[in-house]
């Protein structure tokens, strides 16, 4: 369903403090959609904070070069958040995403605006700019600006570009329209460039991250036939490859890269002895129904969730539930 943008411009315009925030462990529309967004709002002379309940990855720190990114509550205190006129949560619908910035947005009488293109959502009391079909956040961000003719200068192309990119795995997901490369085209035009900001984002591994990844895919096992594909990494693992966690990003797309896989998934082992899941399948399966079960969400063919521990036990649950997938 298109979106109002003309009704999110108008909000826009009435108020004048904005405090935007994104999910935990911010990725790259994360990052990208709140510094396009952010960027637009400072064209229109509006007070802009980022404040965010994570710090930015270090491998990720080239798309906010200004560290316009801060993390609460070291960098942005909670007046500073309860003074804002309006709260903007970007590439999230979800409470718990938002960690300990949960609790100034549930205090404040702040307006709420949701800008996301999850299908999965919390009642946020917010007023929800959604869409569904969009690749990216950062493709959302780019129509509003487009529609109303504000600017993207360069630095808010990059991070918008980075945004797409990342969010369509390089423009090879199903998500992937003609209007993407248009986007994706406009951007450049705008100083996206595209060959640097690949070598920024996927060629830039620490020889932990490359050791780690050794690991899921020694570790990698098969179930339904050959249909269902996991690994996962243990606390133990960082330690012993030098790897942080920051660093498992996208390593349970290996598992869909095995002939006839069409649903894998990563478990990863939290500090608080809870198990992060990462589930991903192809167009023809919904992986965000099983992550619903466990009180995650996301896309249809990228969600997740978080399972109590220990590892085993996590692992038997989300490999029956994700065999459901396949009926018999």
């Amino acid at each position: 369903m298109p979106v109002d943008w003309n009704a999110l411009a108008d909000l826009i315009r009435r108020h004048q403090k904005f405090v935007l925030t994104t999910h935990v462990r911010p990725d790259p529309d994360a990052l990208g959609s709140q510094l396009g967004f952010a960027g637009l709002l400072e064209h229109l002379g509006k007070e802009v904070r980022i404040a965010n309940a994570s710090s930015v990855p270090s491998r990720l720190q080239f798309i906010d070069p200004h560290r316009r990114c801060e993390q609460y509550p070291s960098q942005v205190c909670e007046q500073t958040v309860l003074e804002a006129d309006v709260h903007v949560i970007l590439d999230t619908s979800a409470w718990v995403q938002l960690a300990e910035l949960g609790k100034p947005f549930k205090k404040s009488p702040a307006v709420k605006v949701v800008i996301d293109h999850h299908a999965s959502s919390d009642q946020l009391g917010a007023i929800e700019f959604k869409q569904v079909e969009a690749e990216a956040t950062g493709a959302m961000v780019f129509d509003l600006a487009e529609s109303q003719g504000w600017p993207i200068n360069r630095d808010m192309a990059r991070a918008l570009y980075c945004a797409i990119a990342t969010d369509t795995g390089w423009f090879r997901f199903p998500s992937v329209t003609s209007e993407t490369m248009r986007r994706a085209a406009r951007l450049i035009d705008l100083g996206a460039e595209p060959a640097v900001l690949y070598n920024l984002l996927h060629e830039q591994n620490s020889l932990g991250r490359t050791r780690l990844a050794g690991r899921c895919l020694t570790r990698m096992m098969v179930d339904a036939g050959g249909r269902l594909a996991w690994t996962s990494v243990s606390l133990v693992d960082y330690r012993e490859t030098g790897a942080d966690a920051t660093e498992t990003d996208d390593l349970v797309n290996e598992c869909l890269k095995l002939a006839g896989v069409e649903a894998a998934f990563i478990l990863i082992e939290q500090p608080n002895g809870n198990v992060k899941a990462s589930l991903r399948c192809r167009s023809h399966l919904d992986v965000a129904v099983v992550a619903e079960q466990f009180g995650g969400g996301g896309h249809r063919q990228a969600s997740g969730a978080t399972v109590p521990g220990p590892m085993a036990e996590a692992q038997q649950k989300i490999v029956t539930a994700m065999k459901k997938l396949f009926p018999a």
